[in-house]
């Protein structure tokens, strides 16, 4: 180990976020059931905490309900932190949002999180049928927490035993918004590729330290797969690499194909060029590859938790790669290293 580096011992965090893929040949169903016995299998493995999504009307993605979903994936763990990554808010008012992540921590005090974007609706007529109209997200975040901090005009019921931690998905403006309400991001997509560092230095200079947060606080999410070799970790994430380059050329997000599928499907040149984007930005790899990537980016991005969101059609194959990932991490005690100028940021 060379003298810029050091092991972190808990400092970095681990979690998991799982979007409920579809599968060819599978019910939608499945992929619920499939979200919930990953949820258990990841609390074994020694993960910190686990995430899911909200989707409306797309395809290959299951998971349109987080409050929904995670109460059977918190009914199914006893220790693992549980949290949306996100509920987007321009779809609901913030008190019925409060209210359920409320009533879902009297199901499981202390242990769950609210992670919030604001993303749109996947197509004109799904932002139709969720009546989606311009809102302010500063303004919605700010009633959200009054409602669980009980500072609200209107008093939540049932009230929260527990604080009910928020969290921001943010991209770009989105990081303003969290410095400005002193609450923690989840960053992914353009600001882990060159140039991000600007902007998450710039919400870490703005940000206004809250009741929940005292310091800013980053974590970084992208698609994270490992294998025994290099080849067999980028073939796990053909799947899900496919399914992105048709909705980039189709407008269609399918269900995850096989990998052989997959490999023996005619492609356009658009559509291999989505292909080799989307394996650039994900990290995989064998152990020992991963472990030299995420320390880089940890170091790079000064990021306290990793939201590992890979994906591919057997599920085997991907528990493998959630249990190899945990074992990195020591089985939820953090031991990648990054550089010695990171390790103070981490352990805060």
């Amino acid at each position: 180990m060379g003298a810029d580096t050091v092991v972190i011992n808990g400092g970095v965090r681990l979690s998991l976020l799982d979007r409920s893929r579809t599968r060819v040949g599978e019910p939608e169903s499945a992929a619920l059931l499939g979200t919930v016995g990953r949820a258990a299998d990841a609390e074994r493995f020694g993960y910190h905490r686990f995430w899911v999504a909200e989707h409306h009307g797309v395809p290959g993605i299951a998971g349109a309900a987080p409050a929904v979903l995670l109460a059977a994936v918190a009914g199914a763990t006893t220790s693992i932190r549980v949290g949306s990554a996100g509920v987007m808010v321009p779809h609901h008012q913030p008190l019925v949002v409060a209210e359920q992540f409320a009533t879902l921590s009297a199901f499981a005090p202390g242990r769950v999180d609210l992670g919030l974007g604001r993303s749109p609706g996947f197509t004109a007529p799904v932002r139709r049928a969720l009546r989606q109209t311009e809102r302010d997200f500063s303004a919605d975040l700010a009633e959200l927490r009054d409602f669980l901090t009980g500072t609200a005009e209107i008093t939540l019921h049932p009230r929260p035993d527990h604080m009910i931690p928020m969290y921001v998905l943010a991209t770009g403006t989105g990081l303003t918004v969290a410095a400005e309400l002193g609450l923690p991001v989840i960053v992914g997509g353009p600001l882990l590729r060159a140039g991000g560092e600007q902007a998450l230095a710039e919400y870490r200079r703005a940000f206004r330290p809250s009741a929940q947060q005292p310091q800013p606080w980053v974590a970084i999410s992208l698609d994270v797969l490992v294998a025994d070799t290099d080849g067999e970790a980028a073939e796990l994430l053909l799947p899900e690499a496919w399914a992105m380059a048709q909705s980039r050329t189709t407008g269609t997000f399918s269900p995850l194909e096989p990998v052989a599928a997959v490999r023996a499907a005619s492609r356009t040149a658009r559509q291999q060029d989505h292909l080799e984007r989307t394996a650039a930005a994900a990290v995989t790899g064998t152990p020992a590859r991963v472990e030299r990537q995420l320390a880089e980016l940890f170091d790079r991005t000064g990021a306290a938790e990793l939201v590992a969101s890979g994906s591919t059609f057997h599920r085997d194959a991907l528990r493998a790669s959630d249990a190899a990932l945990a074992a990195l991490f020591g089985g939820g005690r953090p031991s990648v290293m990054i550089g010695a100028s990171r390790a103070a940021d981490c352990q805060e």
